[in-house]
């Protein structure tokens, strides 16, 4: 089994954790984790744009002039795509953008990810994350005692001082252990948690 250093909120050591090889140490897939991010970024999509085509556009349906004989070229519709006003070449249109995942490459995906952190040592383990009081002061001081500037701090449960102490810290994103996904454990540098939160993670994706 893998162990990691558990540390205090003042960047201290004090003790270690064995992590479950069945979550953090399998083998790193990158076919799957690559799936899987443009799957996730391919649903967040709304797919509402929409503009008119030239069929779609009012009017244009009389020849503005005659084919022949004023000097100018030849035009069919006062709506076609080269008229100010006219319709849109190939105009985009409502579409539904989502990719389907198996759970399963999801569940391997998301295991690569956690494995991948550890390997890299960018998987940081506290004892206790906790603040007294709502100041985003304090969860600076923290991060600075681990020399982190992106970070995803993942928690066990409802801890708002620590959200809303964190939430307006650039390049910084907090997030239940039960919610964490492929994407945002790879565009945060560092993954930042507590020994509950590791915890929490061992029982749900077991």
């Amino acid at each position: 089994m893998a162990k990691v250093a558990v540390y205090d909120m003042n960047g201290n050591t004090c003790g270690e954790l064995e992590l479950n090889d069945q979550i953090f140490g399998v083998e790193v897939n990158t076919h799957v984790m690559h799936e899987v991010v443009v799957a996730q970024l391919a649903n967040r999509r709304q797919g509402t744009q929409s503009a008119l085509t030239r069929a779609e556009v009012r009017g244009g349906g009389k020849k503005p002039y005659r084919q022949k004989g004023t000097g100018r070229a030849r035009q069919g519709s006062i709506r076609s795509p080269q008229w100010v006003g006219g319709g849109v070449v190939f105009a985009p249109k409502p579409r539904d953008y989502s990719k389907k995942v198996n759970k399963k490459a999801r569940r391997v995906a998301l295991k690569s990810a956690l494995t991948s952190k550890v390997q890299e040592e960018k998987f940081i383990v506290l004892d206790q994350l906790t603040l007294d009081a709502i100041k985003t002061k304090d969860m600076q001081k923290v991060l600075d005692a681990f020399k982190l500037e992106k970070a995803l701090i993942v928690l066990a449960g409802e801890n708002e001082n620590v959200v809303l102490s964190a939430r307006n810290i650039p390049g910084v994103k907090t997030t239940p252990a039960e919610l964490i996904n492929v994407y945002d454990i790879l565009k945060y540098e560092t993954f930042f948690t507590t020994k509950d939160a590791v915890a929490k993670i061992e029982e749900v994706f077991q």
